[in-house]
Order: C-alpha cells, then structure tokens, then sequence
C-alpha cells in the first residue's frame, strides 16, 4: 500500500511548495559575486599599467565629499633623489625582488610576527596595491591577498610603472595624494625640483602621514630624514631598474 501523501506532495490541497532552490540560487549569486570580487583587481591592474589610477582612499573621499589634491605626474617629472629617497626608506630590495620581498617576511615572522608581515616587510608593490584594492580590509584579511596581487602587478608593470603609481597615489597628510600634490603643499614647488632633504622629509612621513608632517618634521623625523638622504646617495647599483 503507497504511503500516505504529504501535504507538501498535495497541491491539490493549496498549500504552498517550499521554495527548496532559493538556498542554492543565493549560494550561486555568492559564488559569482566572489569570483567577479576577486578578478576586478586582476584585470583592473591590466587597465592601469597604461590608465592613471584612483585608489581607495581617494575614491572614499570623493564619494563622501571631501577633499581630494591629487596631481598626477609621470615618473620622469619627479626628481630621481625623491624617488631613491622612497625607496631607501620603503623598499631598499625594489629593483632586486618580484614584487615581495619574503626575506624580510621570514625575518619578520621568526621575530615573533604572529599577526603577519609588517609594514617593514610589504614592499612598495604590496602597498600600491594595497590603496588601489584592499584599503578598507583589516590587516589580517588584507596581508595573504596583498602578495599574489603584488606579484600579479610586478608581472604585468614595469618596475618603472610601479613606482609611479606608488608615487601617485600614496598619502602624504590629510586629503593629500601623490607627490606632487605633496610638493607643492609643503615645500611650495614640483616634485621634479625637490631637493635631498626635501624628498628624504617626504619619505620618512609615508609609514604615518597623517601624524607626521613633512612639512614640519620632529627632530626624530629630522634624524631619519638625514640617514635616508645619506642612502639615497650611496644608492648607485641598487635603484638602477628606475633610472
């Protein structure tokens, strides 16, 4: 004898089937919304090797109508002692890894690093693509996506694009993008005309520069500035790839 219909077999009897699909038709948005999330910044990347970039920072601000001084500049406006200055202080390796430097990650890690690689072990790659895509993510979500989104970008860019990008949307105060924007609000003249000091000042304050200030350094700043001057001077050989 068949078993009894249940009232979910019996239509008949008006009573509304469950929508049994809706879990796995939410479940493939997920899934479609994930893999389009994920592949923006691969194909975005793409676009700006030749395309000026907007970062997340910037993008922010604008969105909530706040001020933005962001003047892009090609590389070769911008004096080559600001840029070997950034590197001293940012990235010593640039020209001499592919994107990350994971020496500096394992020291950081056998230092007892348990929350992740540090600002001393991201490069400057690891940081560009840091403001164009992960900027709202917190450090501990952030860091395992910055390094194959650093090597994609080292990939795809010239060591050259790299760090003009970097240099064009890295923040140096509050609202304030770029070098040039940077150049001008605090020394009063283009990037391509900073002087050594000048770019070492600009350089110490990018690990915080919302609380330091270029423009009116510490004296601790002051001392920092001194020894990124004196390496940005013995760099011959190590920043050869920017020239």
């Amino acid at each position: 004898m068949a078993d009894a219909a249940t009232p979910e077999d019996r239509p008949e009897l008006g009573i509304a089937m469950p929508a049994r699909k809706a879990p796995r038709a939410l479940w493939r948005r997920l899934v479609i919304a994930a893999i389009a999330l994920a592949a923006a910044p691969v194909l975005l990347t793409l676009v700006y090797a030749v395309v000026p970039p907007i970062s997340l920072p910037m993008l922010g601000r604008y969105l909530t109508g706040q001020s933005v001084d962001r003047r892009w500049t090609p590389i070769e406006n911008i004096a080559p002692v600001a840029r070997f200055s950034v590197m001293a202080s940012e990235d010593g390796q640039f020209c001499r890894h592919w994107g990350v430097d994971f020496g500096a990650i394992a020291q950081v890690l056998e230092r007892g690093g348990e929350n992740g690689p540090s600002r001393g072990a991201s490069t400057i790659a690891m940081q560009t693509v840091k403001n164009l895509y992960l900027w709202p993510l917190p450090t501990f979500a952030r860091k395992p996506l910055e390094v194959p989104l650093a090597l994609w970008t080292n990939l795809v860019w010239s060591k050259k694009r790299v760090l003009e990008v970097y240099l064009n949307v890295a923040e140096w105060g509050d609202g304030i993008y770029g070098i040039e924007a940077a150049s001008q609000h605090y020394f009063r003249k283009p990037a391509a005309r900073l002087n050594a000091r000048e770019a070492a000042q600009l350089a110490v304050v990018l690990p915080n520069p919302i609380r330091r200030s270029a423009g009116q350094p510490t004296r601790r700043l002051r001392n920092l500035a001194g020894l990124i001057v004196s390496r940005a001077r013995n760099s011959a050989g190590y920043f050869d790839c920017v020239r």
